[in-house]
């Protein structure tokens, strides 16, 4: 079957990694965590002291822009990808609240998603690629074989983020992460710079009362006949 590119758009905590993660590993496809991405980026501000608390010093933060490189190694223990920035892992540090709480001005700033977009786009040249993130179908990826909108009611999502949270020991309220992800919707959708949208073409699918496996049922059929349609 032709190789195709995947773009998996969505809200936070709605289970975009996951559904990306398993298709790359159905399909022997690239799989690409931008998320991680611009979280990597934000922990470089984070370092750099571009924040005066939850406030971002932009200016600042495009200056050092040259200074950031990303990347991802796949980690055999764990049988996925690890982020690298600047050849340090960083992969546990960027999926706490620290980084969480300030991810979103990050990803509104012009500069830092130029950057980006062009590193994802490079890499999803040859196809075989599967990427999620806010704005794959629209800006990243516009002619992905298959789009994805994946999303979910936000108590879903909170419950979801919250219990992930508690397993990986981190110490959060619920109510932390109910007002982390409402903030973030909010900026994510009302950005000026490629605002997370719905691209025309993409399937929508509220998995909110879905199971992983019924979901993934329903995505790998769509995949493997778009395949055999390209």
């Amino acid at each position: 079957m032709q190789k195709i590119n995947i773009a998996i758009d969505g809200f936070s905590s709605c289970g975009k990694s996951t559904i990306a993660k398993a298709l790359a590993k159905t399909f022997n496809y690239i799989f690409v965590d931008t998320g991680a991405m611009y979280r990597a980026v934000t922990l470089f501000a984070i370092r750099n002291e571009c924040f005066d608390e939850k406030v971002l010093d932009a200016q600042k933060l495009i200056q050092l822009l040259d200074q950031i490189e990303i990347g991802f190694e796949y980690n055999s223990q764990h049988g996925k990808s690890d982020t690298i920035l600047n050849g340090e892992n960083v992969e546990q540090e960027i999926r706490g609240m620290e980084v969480s709480s300030r991810v979103s001005p990050v990803a509104t700033v012009k500069e830092v998603r130029e950057k980006l977009v062009a590193q994802q786009q490079k890499i999803g040249e040859k196809g075989g690629v599967v990427m999620d993130g806010r704005d794959i179908g629209t800006v990243v990826f516009p002619k992905a074989e298959l789009k994805l909108f994946i999303t979910a009611s936000l108590k879903v999502r909170v419950e979801r983020r919250y219990q992930e949270l508690l397993q990986k020991g981190k110490h959060v309220t619920y109510e932390e992460v109910e007002n982390n992800l409402s903030e973030r919707d909010k900026i994510d959708t009302e950005r000026e710079v490629d605002p997370l949208k719905q691209a025309e073409d993409a399937v929508l699918i509220d998995n909110s009362n879905l199971t992983q496996e019924e979901q993934m049922t329903m995505i790998e059929a769509l995949a493997r006949l778009r395949m055999l349609n390209a």
